[in-house]
């Protein structure tokens, strides 16, 4: 009896939820494994797609099956642990599976190209050398040679392309040149900065040194919340529990939540720890983000620190993750694939059999909920480290100021004492731009955008109205386009009180860290050493630095506008109004100097800001969980969120109709469906927009009932005119 052949399933990179039927390629040799990847044939192209497994048979007839084309993996490229993690998340967030194994893969894997074993490198040879010693030597004849010969004598180790490409002329025909004759040799180099541990570390107070032991005594899985207030010393837990890991041989992830906290974490732990420390973020160009991959798949890199994408790290001796600012929404990816990195990390690390630590000054209601639960163990960091006392904290009310680029008289008065004393002031106010407004008084005109339901904001310097929300732009008019009128701003952004602050605290330099002023690489460093060695006086930014910063020598914050998210419609708003004012407030005072605080509001009775001042974060964080559990919410509740958008309204308005009715014939006992209704904002880049919220009592219910909606979406006869998705547990519901 014929054996019938092997059918593999693979994840092909494909709007398709299911995977695809191929039969093993020709001389494939061995069973082919879950991990490794295939170039198959796919419509009338070839893609790159991984095996996620293998039977006897398939469901489409024998003729139709074909073969793979070419196995390019000669072992599985990706390990056991983290196929299973992608499975599971294509299934949870009801995401296509070859997308996800897609989004796990640095670029250069996506394409075909092998694991990069190192960077390429040009050395001199010893005729080479002989040469660069020698002016008069004939390797040195022709110019580019020279200059060639003089670059490379100066880097014993070797240089890569990037390096040569700032030698003016042909520089390539230079290396082919020489290397004929035989002056320098092509060849490899791990892209692993060498070991560090040169900096001692700082003695632990004893709720440090609790926190420590506590997570290196975990045998297996556990889930610790290391909740400590700002300044408390959080990353000195972290490296000595990394310390142990690589006593141990084993590695570590560090999940932060952006680009711009990661070389200075990267730069702090090299110092420290006498093991290799690779970075891996979207910021890295693809050879680099290659090259730290297969670093941390085959063990030499003992740590690996990135953002939320690094969460799919391949690790090959797993032993501790950490998810720094928790709390943070950037860990929740918006577009595409709607994953949460946070999550992710709790389920890898049950499946590894190993910790994770969960770190935030304002942990998110769901992880304390968990701690109350008995699911996660709460460590608690109460004081600062160091001695440094907690700022003092004051509601400025605003209708009793007198205004000038929206700051109030106490905050200027407070600045120019703390400046006049040696310290230095930081300014938050989470609005970027000159304006968020420009209008006519005369006839009423406004600067709108045509795609969205927004207002552009003004850039001044830039005279340019941009649009925040689509990223629409044109000229800013010098005068009415309706009447000829002048045009004045309404509002205030991060440019108009730098502006204003040049002028007048000229004596002190002011730098602004937006993400309009760090869009160049390697800005945001510069521009925060410019904090750190008090060149700068007074920081201004934007949410971007409430995560994370250490400020030594910021002695007063001020929070020019503290009522924005006090009434927002997302039933987070409050919650994430009192994380970042608590996080923005901590960067005052960390040293020996004490700090202080003005929270500048309109509405000083409002009771999340009275709860906040009078009692912190962890009694808010109580009264907020009350209100979750009495009104519904999570986490007390599970969601999932279908987005649908379209050029015509009247086609969003009858999918989600549709949707809805197909939702109700599957929905089990418990299951709510909130909407259909139009997104908070509604056109956007000149897309209608509308939502739909389904409410389950838990996570099983939910996930029982998502797969049957996805397929019944995709069947309507409507659906191929909106552009829909699901979002399993969002985080934002505009």
């Amino acid at each position: 009896m014929k054996t019938p052949p092997t059918v593999l399933q693979v994840a092909v990179p494909a709007p398709v939820s299911g995977s695809f039927d191929y039969l093993p390629p020709a001389g494939a040799g061995g069973p082919i494994q879950p991990g490794q990847r295939l170039r198959v044939p796919f419509g009338r192209s070839t893609r790159i797609g991984v095996v996620i497994g293998s039977s006897e048979g398939s469901s489409l007839p024998a003729a139709r099956l074909k073969p793979a084309l070419e196995l390019l993996d000669q072992e599985p490229l990706l390990p056991g642990d983290l196929v299973r993690m992608l499975l599971f998340a294509a299934r949870y967030y009801q995401h296509p599976v070859g997308e996800v194994f897609a989004a796990a893969l640095p670029a250069g894997l996506r394409s075909g190209q092998a694991p990069a074993a190192g960077a390429r490198l040009f050395r001199l040879t010893a005729a080479g050398c002989e040469a660069a010693a020698d002016p008069t030597h004939p390797l040195r004849r022709a110019p580019a040679q020279a200059r060639l010969l003089e670059q490379l004598a100066g880097a014993l180790d070797g240089l890569e392309p990037d390096a040569l490409r700032e030698l003016s002329g042909d520089w390539r025909r230079a290396v082919k040149a020489l290397a004929a004759r035989g002056g320098l040799e092509e060849g490899e180099r791990r892209a692993l900065p060498p070991a560090g541990g040169n900096e001692p570390a700082p003695p632990l107070n004893p709720a440090q040194a609790e926190a420590a032991a506590a997570i290196t005594g975990v045998a297996g899985y556990g889930c610790l919340l290391l909740d400590g207030v700002t300044g408390s010393g959080k990353t000195e837990v972290y490296l000595a529990a990394i310390e142990r890991m690589i006593a141990d041989g084993r590695q570590s992830l560090v999940l932060v939540p952006e680009i711009a906290l990661t070389p200075q974490l990267v730069g702090r732990f090299r110092r420290r720890l006498a093991a290799p420390v690779v970075e891996m973020h979207s910021g890295l160009a693809d050879g680099d983000r290659l090259r730290s991959w297969t670093a941390t798949r085959d063990g030499s890199a003992a740590v690996v620190i990135g953002t939320r994408s690094a969460i799919f790290a391949p690790l090959a001796r797993p032993g501790l993750i950490i998810v720094d600012e928790e709390h943070d929404a950037s860990y929740k990816q918006q577009e595409g694939f709607r994953y949460s990195a946070r999550d992710l990390a709790v389920w890898r690390a049950h499946e590894l059999g190993i910790p994770v630590v969960l770190g935030s000054a304002t942990p998110a209601l769901e992880s304390i909920e968990n701690c109350r639960a008995g699911r996660y163990r709460r460590l608690v960091l109460p004081a600062r480290a160091g001695g440094a006392s907690s700022p003092s904290i004051t509601l400025v009310d605003l209708r009793r100021q007198r205004l000038e680029a929206g700051l109030g008289t106490a905050l200027r008065t407070a600045m120019r004492e703390h400046l006049s004393g040696g310290g230095q002031v930081l300014l938050y106010l989470n609005r970027r731009g000159y304006a968020p407004t420009l209008l006519c008084t005369d006839c009423g005109w406004i600067a709108t955008c045509t795609r969205c339901d927004a207002r552009y904001v003004l850039h001044r310097a830039r005279h340019r109205l941009v649009c925040h929300h689509c990223g629409a732009e044109r000229p800013a008019p010098d005068q009415c386009p309706d009447c000829s009128a002048e045009l004045r701003t309404l509002g205030m952004g991060t440019e108009q009180l730098e502006h204003y602050l040049a002028e007048q605290f000229a004596e002190w330099p002011v730098v602004r860290i937006d993400r309009d002023t760090t869009r160049r690489r390697g800005e945001m460093a510069r521009r925060l050493e410019q904090v750190r060695s008090a060149e700068a006086r007074i920081l201004v930014g934007t949410q971007m630095l409430t995560k994370g910063h250490d400020f030594p020598q910021v002695t007063l914050v001020g929070i020019l506008d503290a009522d924005q998210g006090l009434f927002g419609t997302d039933f987070r708003s409050s919650e994430r109004l009192a994380q970042a004012l608590v996080q923005v407030a901590g960067r005052a005072g960390r040293a020996e100097r004490p700090g202080q605080v003005l929270v500048q509001t309109a509405f000083p009775q409002h009771p999340l800001l009275r709860t906040l001042l009078a009692s912190g974060y962890a009694h808010f964080a109580e009264l907020a969980l009350l209100e979750r559990r009495e009104t519904g919410w999570p986490p007390y509740t599970c969601l999932c969120l279908l987005r649908a958008e379209a050029p015509q309204r009247e086609a969003v308005t009858r999918f989600l109709a549709q949707a809805k009715q197909a939702a109700a014939a599957l929905a089990g006992a418990g299951l709510d469906l909130l909407g259909p209704a139009p997104a908070p904002m509604e056109r956007r880049s000149g897309r209608y927009r509308g939502q739909l919220l389904a409410r389950a009592p838990g996570r099983r219910e939910l996930q029982e009932f998502l797969p049957g909606w996805r397929d019944a979406l995709a069947a309507l006869p409507g659906q191929q005119r909106v552009r829909w998705t699901l979002d399993v547990d969002p985080v934002e519901l505009a």
